[in-house]
């Protein structure tokens, strides 16, 4: 790495390098803090500015957030500042451009990785933990980061762990009654379980039937209280089912489907995932399924993003058709082409169905020997297929969809539209989990049902047209339809839009379908077996009810326990059951209450949350980390978040003005805390219906990184040159290849900014990582690049310090014309790319001004003082020591930022090319505003173009003000 010199010579004791900015950076880095300049004052409430003043009336409020970071053991590297630092530019430009802007970090705290260190260590996560925020929070201080350090906090501290469990119980205490009206005109909203059990006592709401034990048409005032209790716990928006989850036994832990690689193995560890039927914690996120996906067209989002939340919500309107089996329980299938029933000849259901649950003892008549998967009866196949799809997670058997295994069940099925007969096959593509777990399958219009046909020796039947001499296979454009008619149904000829129409009016007439909307979002499991999270505010009683506990004995805080491991077991031990460290923790985990009908003895929930729950509601905790009396304050949250505020549009939905964070979030934890925060919405709880108006997905740092000859990574900071080597590259005289990839521990690649701020100082590193190309794409880093930046800094510091006297050299003197007319439309240039977070065309800009006062003999003080604010937002400690130096008390955060003088944007004259039959024969400096016939005259009194016409007369001139004349010779 190129090293920055950290002394100067005797002759230029002020200029300024690395140990300069050094000084410079630690002093107004303490007293930015003895002074508050970041206080960000609230409206109401105890937090105030420096000053001890609320917020101004006259200040637009502006919420600038990152993605919060996980505290890394290992610190930050040089790619992480990215986003910290562009979101720091961004607030430094809204706070000088007169808003009241609100911009902290604080830590997700809770996570797997101080867990696993704990496991191998025994020393407690709170104390890795804890150790790892203070070197991010003193790497982060010495970047010079604008954040208000009164507002940070960490998921793990007891005060934000009360509310996150308060806000599992307002889930938990809640319902989702789709027919009640949201204040916004819609249907469909939370509302508390109470007033469910009260519609329900006073029969203004039927008792539902489809929960086990209520017989059809019970009154509530017959079912006891166990029966009442099952019925209201089916309706939570957070409930206990035994469901199929994603058993790691490696990892001693269930993890969401989320979590799972495309290889089925766990994201962290990589260890192999199996499916098993567990009792955890769900949110009902599907009842939200509809307003999670339209309200994504009222929010500011990378179209990227918003097609990736749509996919993994997959919304698809189509139909529930039912079809009669011979000897077993009806099978409902969904389908969004039911124009094609006519051309269904087999069925496929989940291994998991209930339907497998009996099987005929025989095969039937006509069946193929490659349907039985070489077994003597269909009960053998159909438990060997159950027992293989077993040991596959929910992502292999879709990434086996292609292998098409599969076996016949012996069931044969009726076609409601011809009374066919269908063989109904099992096959683990078919997952229980999506839709209904059942499939008619079409090969003629699917080309994975064709497939399967082919490989099982099942018929084809084509019910879309096609052009002769088109290929055998399955027809999956439009068309017309063919091949589907009845003596009481025709679609033969019809469009497809218009058979669905018809088939499916056809079925709910016969009661065999109907049209309905499906979704392949399903509810999110919420249960880990570690002891690193967050403990649940539920306890179960002796008939394992579960009961909330009151907000008084918030927050229920992890207890010591000797071993911090969940019990883990053979990574292939697919028959294990998990045991959480939680639940070997007797103390705690059986406890004594008074719950309002005296002591009793409860049980605790040994499972804890996902880590996804604290980061679903943490920018709300900034409006006041303090609060303990609510979540958050209304008065605040209206404020900050409330739809319409600041620079949000009359009609917002309000929410964070800007979010900045890496687009691997997409799906996860946006999708969770959009959730949570529609749920706390429904309850009244914040008024803006999103948590985040605008999203900004930054790009990523890249670097090269070296493998030795085994393809192990080495050292990157020890690879050299090497023209001997066949690669070009040698590691401890080795050969070494060269690579691309992100910054990270992984590849042996990454770049401290410790090493940056000794070698450049901190303001270089923040001007080099803006200045690096557009900040929503990734970029190369190199480490002899940064020393650009740096030279625009130690030449912004020469037009204003002399490097031998420390002396001003700024110029009282009025700036010249030339000057402000580049000062002025350098300002309007940058106010442009600030605004569109185009910081890097920025920073260019400023750099052209800079050279340009370089030139000049003394730069005038207008012009630099100008440069020095629109400096500060990307080189903050630097610009207010020069505004110091200036002469001004106040830190530069304060001063306003410039505003172009249009006077000065105006041409006074621009250049009209003159022509003669398209050849340029002159030029002329004309006034921007000249009219046609001015620059037809300039044109024909011009002597190089009398020359060319040499005495012709003019057939046209052609005029295209002010820029061009061509005269067309007769």
């Amino acid at each position: 790495m190129s090293q920055a010199p950290t002394t100067t010579p005797d002759d230029v004791p002020f200029r300024y390098t690395a140990a300069l900015a050094e000084q410079i950076e630690l002093r107004w880095q303490d007293e930015w803090e003895r002074r508050g300049t970041y206080f960000t004052p609230n409206p109401v409430g105890h937090l105030t500015d420096g000053d001890g003043r609320h917020a101004d009336p006259s200040a637009r409020p502006f919420y600038v957030m990152d993605m919060f970071p996980y505290p890394s053991g290992a610190g930050l590297h040089v790619g992480h500042p990215l986003g910290y630092i562009a979101t720091d530019v961004v607030g430094r430009y809204r706070r000088m451009c007169g808003d009241n802007v609100l911009h902290a970090l604080a830590f997700d705290a809770f996570g797997l990785p101080a867990e696993q260190y704990a496991v191998q260590t025994g020393q407690h996560p709170r104390t890795t933990t804890e150790a790892n925020i203070a070197i991010m929070q003193r790497q982060l201080r010495r970047l010079g980061l604008a954040h208000d350090p009164r507002r940070s906090f960490a998921t793990i501290d007891p005060g934000y762990v009360r509310w996150t469990q308060w806000i599992f119980l307002q889930v938990f205490g809640a319902w989702y009654d789709e027919d009640a009206v949201r204040p916004d005109g819609g249907h469909g909203r939370a509302r508390p379980i109470a007033e469910l059990v009260e519609e329900l006592a006073s029969g203004a709401r039927p008792v539902p039937a489809d929960v086990p034990g209520v017989p059809e048409g019970a009154a509530w005032a017959d079912l006891d209280e166990a029966t009442r209790r099952r019925v209201v716990d089916s309706r939570r928006l957070a409930y206990l089912s035994d469901t199929p989850v994603n058993w790691a036994p490696g990892l001693g832990t269930v993890l969401a489907n989320e979590e799972v690689t495309a290889d089925g193995r766990s994201e962290r560890g990589n260890f192999p995932v199996f499916q098993r039927n567990l009792r955890q914690w769900n949110m009902r996120i599907t009842a939200y399924a509809d307003r999670l996906t339209d309200d994504l067209e009222h929010i500011d989002w990378p179209e990227k993003v918003k097609s990736m939340q749509r996919h993994w919500i997959g919304r698809s309107t189509g139909a529930r058709v039912r079809f009669d089996v011979q000897g077993g329980a009806e099978v409902e299938v969904f389908t969004t082409r039911p124009d094609t029933l006519f051309g269904a000849t087999f069925m496929v259901v989940s291994p998991e169905h209930p339907l497998l649950d009996q099987v005929p003892a025989a095969w039937p008549d006509g069946t193929h020997d490659v349907w039985t998967g070489g077994h003597a009866s269909p009960t053998d196949a159909v438990a060997a297929y159950r027992a293989e799809a077993a040991a596959k997670t929910a992502v292999e058997r879709q990434q086996d969809a292609g292998r098409k295994t599969g076996v016949f069940t012996g069931h044969l099925a009726v076609n409601p539209v011809n009374g066919a007969l269908l063989p109904v096959f099992t096959a683990d593509y078919v997952l229980m989990g999506y839709g209904t777990g059942a499939i008619m399958a079409v090969p003629g219009g699917d080309e994975r049902d064709f497939a399967f046909a082919q490989a099982f020796e099942l018929p084809v039947v084509h019910t879309i047209d096609a052009p002769e001499g088109t290929p055998e296979g399955a027809r999956t454009g439009d068309g017309l339809v063919i091949n589907s008619a009845n003596d009481e149904l025709d679609l033969d000829g019809l469009t497809v839009a218009e058979a669905k129409e018809r088939v499916v009016a056809w079925l709910a007439e016969r009661g065999a379908g109907e049209k309905t909307v499906t979704y392949r979002l399903r509810d999110w499991l919420f249960s880990r077996q570690r002891y690193w999270g967050e403990p649940f505010p539920i306890v179960y009683d002796e008939d394992d009810t579960p009961i909330a506990l009151p907000e008084s004995l918030l927050p229920v805080e992890l207890p010591d326990v000797p071993d911090f491991s969940p019990r883990t077991y053979a990574p292939d031990d697919a028959d294990s059951e998990p045991e959480p460290p939680l639940g070997r923790n007797e103390d705690w985990l059986h406890v004594e209450l008074d719950l309002g009908d005296g002591p009793k003895r409860y049980r605790r929930d040994a499972n804890t949350m996902p880590n996804w729950a604290g980061s679903c509601w943490y920018h709300l905790r900034y409006l006041d980390p303090q609060a303990d009396d609510a979540v958050v304050d209304p008065a605040l949250e209206e404020y900050w978040l409330g739809p319409g505020h600041g620079h949000q549009p009359a009609g917002s939905v309000g929410g964070v003005d800007l979010y900045v964070g890496g687009v691997e979030h997409a799906v996860l934890h946006l999708l969770y805390a959009r959730f949570w925060h529609k749920v706390l919405f429904d309850l009244g709880h914040v008024r803006s219906a999103e948590p985040f108006h605008k999203l900004f997905n930054q790009g990523y740092i890249q670097a090269y990184a070296y493998t030795d000859d085994r393809g192990v990574h080495v050292p990157a900071a020890e690879v050299v040159e090497d023209a001997a080597s066949p690669t070009g590259f040698s590691w401890q005289g080795e050969p070494a290849h060269r690579e691309y990839g992100k910054i990270g521990k992984s590849l042996k690649n990454a770049v401290s900014p410790d090493e940056m701020y000794e070698a450049y100082g901190a303001d270089t590193l923040r001007v080099y990582e803006m200045s690096m190309g557009p900040l929503d794409l990734s970029r190369p880093w190199e480490t002899r690049a940064v020393v650009g930046a740096q030279r625009f800094l130690q030449r912004l510091w020469r037009n204003v310090v002399d490097e031998r006297t420390g002396e001003l050299v700024v110029s009282d003197d009025a700036p010249s014309t030339e000057t402000l007319r580049l000062l002025h439309r350098t300002v309007a240039d940058v106010r442009d790319d600030m605004e569109a977070m185009r910081i890097n065309t920025a920073i260019a800009k400023l750099i052209v001004l800079n050279n340009h006062l370089t030139t000049l003999e003394r730069a005038p003080r207008a012009a630099v003082e100008a440069l020095v604010v629109m400096t500060a937002p990307v080189a903050p400690h630097l610009a207010d020591e020069l505004w110091q130096r200036l002469g001004h008390d106040r830190s530069v955060v304060h001063a306003r930022f410039p505003e172009a003088d249009p006077a000065y944007l105006v041409e006074e004259t621009v250049t009209c090319v003159l022509q003669v039959a398209g050849k340029v024969r002159g030029r002329a400096e004309v006034s921007p505003t000249a009219t046609e016939d001015e620059l037809r005259g300039i044109a024909l009194a011009d002597a190089g173009v009398q020359r060319a016409l040499d005495g012709r007369d003019v057939r046209v001139v052609v005029v295209r003000a002010p820029k061009l004349v061509n005269v067309v010779p007769a």
